[in-house]
């Protein structure tokens, strides 16, 4: 968790206001859980889009001059201009936090245990294929040799024997 997010309050619904703030550079969002009442804000798109690049589990709010840690649970995404239109966030506490981000990493791990894995295999197929590729050309190589010596010598045979 980096620098917190400056949050505003905001008191307009609807898809009005929130077109107001998309156009103001804003993304509408809502914090919530244990049991605190749903409090509607606005984040700043561009430092938002940032700090959801990185793989980031929590993330920190400054709200009404309070600093809240609170994780993504919902992130709604334009098709088509590929901006966020939409963000649910959920309060959780340092423990929590730590936990998530505990699990993201062990997630993280697994998975590149797993790709290294499937590489590994994909490499020894890929071996096994081509050291069976060549096995079946080196026969097929000495037959046709084999069979072209033979074609010779039964080529000369009548000839010898016509001779006679």
């Amino acid at each position: 968790m980096s620098d917190a997010l400056v949050a505003e309050a905001r008191s307009d619904f609807g898809k009005g206001a929130s077109r107001r703030l998309r156009r103001d550079g804003k993304v509408p969002a809502v914090v919530y859980g244990h049991g605190i009442a749903p409090i509607h804000i606005a984040l700043d798109a561009h430092t938002l889009r940032l700090t959801l690049r990185k793989k980031v589990t929590s993330l920190d709010i400054v709200l009404n001059g309070k600093t809240e840690t609170v994780a993504p649970r919902d992130l709604q995404i334009d098709p088509v201009t590929r901006g966020i239109e939409h963000v649910d966030l959920v309060y959780v506490t340092a423990a929590e936090a730590a936990t998530l981000a505990r699990e993201a990493a062990e997630t993280h791990a697994r998975q590149e245990a797993d790709a290294a894995a499937a590489i590994a295999l994909a490499e020894t197929k890929a071996a096994a294929r081509a050291e069976a590729d060549s096995a079946s050309d080196a026969p097929a190589a000495e037959a046709g040799a084999d069979s072209g010596s033979n074609e010779e010598a039964s080529n000369d045979a009548p000839a010898e024997e016509s001779a006679e």
